[in-house]
């Protein structure tokens, strides 16, 4: 319902006085008055219209996986290289796989070969991270010549998985689901014998905690719901908790790891041709699907069947993980294939709209890029949720156009001798079931962390690849830079003059991002040209002591000529949040909230490049000096602020109180940001801020070596200062 309010704005910087009126969503109109009547009338109405708080999306209920997600089509070839640049980033650093982990050997074995007639099927196991097992069948045709073309397998959410063995087949075979017995109690290996009497190699491979893939269980995989403290500290940490999450390390991220490592397995064998790989999954396969063709250029053609859509993205933990889906969803996902071809089925589940909602987008892409042909859907909604042999159907179609297999059409999928779990299982012949449990989840995660952790230390060697590496990392968890920081509008609400200087209150929109924040600015009539962004733990009220009296060192950067910018940052004012707003899963995972939401964290800093934009673009009387503040708590904000906003602030003052984001057990905690122990915590951000100049507060217990060093190397040491806390007053008004 909108709200009628009469309010008196002006720019903080004018003298002259406008009047305001505000009707949304009609536009605004602005009066001349003369300045004695605004100014009582201004007083009048703010004392009689209490204000209204500024509509912000971000005060709605938190992004949950059952969202819509709908996909625009960007208006050039030229915008699209670009956002599917930047989605790909946010995709790899999501997943825990910026930088790329270390290809350590595979040492793969393939053993136990089942002779089945015009095919043959073969045990694996391999090493995707050292002792970290994945397993599956390779299906080889029998009797082609040359390199063929092959397959990736994943299997998705079925029961058993590669074991999977579907009792209800006798219903589908008379609903036209499926054509045989054998091979609708198993649709996985159904597939699997079809490609390959198509001549394709098929590597079928398990989901982690599936079928022979059990060094991390299934319960824990695909079911967690409570936090495990035994399994949440900085020296040993398990999946899911606050330590693997700032690490970014989630199930999602070793099953992408695992699907890249599997094609590394495929290109690695001399009978299949690299030049035509492909991949195909239903659901939780069909996420792994479209996760490939998005990250991993060796892929031909891409299949994800009844997962790509704008509703539901993925139920699943292993589906979903911090940051994966901010302003992004499946179906964009999906897109990043293109112009590579791209086949889907649809069902009655949450694709069923895929052919009005999400495929039509979709062909407007590749019809831009020039291959309208090459994206296809085939929308089967009077079945369920399935891989169903008409959607395997479909499949072997596009597969044999796509694959340049060029066999006869129709493609009749024909039965075969199903294979039992016994026969299946690569844990036999002598082939033992390596040790799993908490203490190798933490050996494989710490492993995981360690190798990230050379990498980027390495980066370190010039601040331009420190930039390239961990600039990225921390540019991609935060969420917005510098330049996409947003247009913003000032609306004052109160100017109040206390003899030698101003107080200009009012509320700040982020047009772009549609955000608001109250700020005030505190402007000496004698300003020096300085402006200081200050922000505090309690927000606006923490510029004014408990008596309403400005505390000491506002007062005193004011009789120094300094202009203080106070704000309410997001979950600061009247009602504040003490932790941050989790989505109603019922489910302890960070990954269902922060992979579609940005955390508290990084709205603060939102925040405050919302400020720093407009300061820097003030129109009247720029200032000849832009500053952050950010002591007594706020040190973490700031230093992630500076490391985003380098180029255009002057000089910071920063303590941070001995602050890291590895000391957070919690990931609800307001100051949690998922990914940023991985980018060097608290000293990375403050490194990144280089070669703006830095004031530091280091107690003898910090090592900041790498700030200094950076500095040093990029050629500006004197930038950067060591000072003690007596120091840090004088440091802030006499630079």
């Amino acid at each position: 319902m909108s709200v009628f309010k009469i309010l008196f704005i002006m720019n903080p910087f004018q003298s002259h006085h406008c009047l305001r009126t505000i009707h949304r969503p009609e536009p605004r109109t602005r009066l001349r008055m003369p300045f004695a009547m605004a100014s009582m009338l201004t007083c009048f109405l703010l004392a009689w219209v209490p204000l209204q708080a500024a509509e912000d999306h971000r005060d709605e209920e938190p992004r949950n996986l059952n969202g819509y997600f709908p996909f625009e089509v960007p208006a050039s070839t030229t915008a699209w290289s670009q956002q599917a640049e930047e989605r790909r980033q946010q995709l790899l650093v999501a997943n825990g796989l910026w930088p790329m982990p270390t290809r350590t050997p595979l040492n793969a074995v393939i053993h136990g070969k089942l002779d089945q007639g015009d095919y043959t099927v073969e045990k694996v196991y391999m090493e995707t991270f050292p002792g970290f097992f994945l397993t599956g069948s390779l299906y080889r045709p029998k009797g082609y010549e040359g390199p063929r073309p092959a397959v990736l397998s994943p299997h998705g959410h079925w029961n058993q998985g590669r074991f999977m063995e579907n009792l209800e087949v006798l219903d589908e075979i008379n609903q036209g689901a499926e054509r045989f017995e054998n091979g609708g109690r198993s649709p996985l290996q159904s597939r699997n014998v079809q490609l390959a009497r198509m001549g394709c190699v098929v590597f079928h491979y398990d989901m982690i905690g599936y079928a022979d893939n059990e060094q991390i269980s299934y319960e824990l995989a695909h079911r967690f719901a409570k936090q495990r403290e035994h399994m949440n500290t900085s020296d040993g940490w398990g999946l899911f908790s606050a330590q693997a999450e700032s690490r970014l390390q989630s199930v999602m991220g070793l099953q992408t790891w695992n699907s890249m490592r599997a094609l590394d397995f495929l290109t690695t064998l001399p009978y299949v041709d690299a030049r035509r790989l492909a991949i195909t999954g239903a659901s939780g396969g069909g996420t792994q699907s479209f996760m490939m063709g998005a990250l991993d250029p060796r892929l031909a053609v891409c299949f994800p069947a009844v997962m790509v859509s704008t509703a539901m993205q993925g139920g699943c933990t292993c589906e979903n993980a911090s940051g994966l889906r901010i302003h992004a969803g499946n179906v964009e996902i999906a897109a990043l294939v293109a112009p590579k071809p791209l086949g889907m089925t649809g069902a009655n589940d949450w694709t069923v709209e895929m052919t009005t909602k999400g495929f039509p987008q979709l062909q407007r892409l590749y019809e831009m890029l020039g291959h309208k042909e090459r994206v296809s859907l085939t929308a089967l909604n009077h079945f369920g949720h399935n891989y169903n042999y008409v959607s395997r159907s479909a499949m072997y179609h596009f597969m044999n156009k796509h694959l340049g297999l060029g066999l006869p059409t129709p493609i009749v999928e024909e039965d075969y001798p199903r294979l039992s779990r016994s026969q299946l299982t690569v844990w036999s012949n002598g082939h033992a079931r390596p040790d799993g449990g908490e203490a190798f989840e933490k050996t494989l995660l710490k492993h995981w962390s360690d190798d990230a952790e050379s990498k980027l230390q390495k980066s370190q060697q010039s601040l331009h690849a420190f930039r390239y590496w961990v600039g990225t990392g921390i540019r991609t968890i935060l969420g917005r830079t510098m330049e996409s920081a947003g247009r913003t509008e000032l609306e004052l609400t109160q100017k109040t003059d206390h003899a030698t200087y101003w107080d200009m209150q009012g509320i700040l929109h982020n047009q772009t991002h549609e955000e608001t924040l109250q700020i005030a600015y505190l402007h000496p009539k004698e300003w020096n040209g300085r402006t200081l962004i200050w922000p505090t733990t309690q927000g606006l009220a923490g510029l004014w002591d408990a008596e309403g009296k400005l505390t000491e060192v506002i007062k005193e950067a004011l009789e120094n000529g300094c202009t203080v910018l106070g704000m309410d940052l997001k979950g600061q004012g009247p009602s504040p949040l003490p932790a941050n707003k989790i989505v109603d899963n019922g489910r302890a995972f960070a990954g269902y909230t922060y992979g579609y939401n940005h955390p508290l964290f990084a709205q603060r800093v939102h925040d405050l490049l919302s400020v720093i934009a407009h300061v820097k673009h003030h129109p009247d009387r720029p200032s000849k000096s832009v500053e952050l503040v950010g002591i007594a708590g706020t040190g973490h904000w700031v230093a992630a602020t500076r490391a985003l906003a380098h180029e255009v602030i002057d000089r910071s003052t920063i303590d941070p109180s001995g602050f890291r984001f590895v000391q957070l057990k919690d990931y609800r905690s307001s100051d949690f940001l998922h990914g940023a122990v991985k980018y060097g915590d608290l000293p990375a951000m403050l490194a990144l801020g280089t070669p703006s100049a830095l004031n530091l507060v280091v107690d003898h217990k910090e090592d900041m070596a790498m700030v200094s060093d950076l500095h040093a190397s990029a050629g500006f040491p004197e930038r950067f200062r060591q000072i003690k806390l007596e120091e840090l007053t004088k440091a802030i008004l006499h630079p």
